[in-house]
């Protein structure tokens, strides 16, 4: 059973870069094959190509807000151990992914995702001091787990 507050949900599915990217492995599958037989050739080329883009877009990371826990990917906490949300964008992104980072940071980073929400840990017990987190919509992602923090979770029955 979900609380009241809606719930956020993102997939961090590649960029139309990265697909296109992958996609090139077609055309040099084919070129390789291509002495042994034509045929062969297109049809292995496009199988590689497919199943590259494929790969991506099913292996892309989920983030998600709901029923007081944060999961991003296969990890999750619950939000009343998470701080003050910061919503990130532009060199500010950049520079928490860079030079700001903690290497001690939990992170679900991936390129071509500008945004960044950087999630203070308030647990003792935890070494861990920040979630860092790549979205395309950082101002959202950093409301959800502001309501979420702010809502008492439902209880499971």
């Amino acid at each position: 059973m979900h609380s009241d507050t809606a719930p956020y949900r993102e997939r961090l599915s590649p960029s139309l870069w990265a697909l296109a990217a992958a996609a090139v492995c077609a055309p040099m599958v084919a070129l390789v094959l291509t002495p042994f037989d034509r045929t062969l050739a297109l049809v292995a080329g496009g199988v590689v190509g497919a199943l590259i883009v494929w790969a991506l877009i099913a292996s892309s990371p989920s983030i998600r807000v709901d029923d007081g826990m944060l999961h991003a990917g296969r990890a999750r906490i619950p939000v009343d151990l998470l701080g003050e949300p910061v919503a990130l964008t532009g060199d500010e992104a950049r520079a928490a992914r860079g030079t700001l980072l903690d290497p001690r940071s939990w992170l679900l980073v991936r390129g071509g995702v500008d945004g960044l929400v950087v999630v203070p840990v308030r647990d003792d017990d935890d070494p861990t001091p920040s979630w860092v987190l790549s979205t395309r919509t950082p101002d959202r992602l950093a409301a959800a787990l502001r309501r979420a923090r702010t809502t008492p979770r439902t209880p499971h029955r």
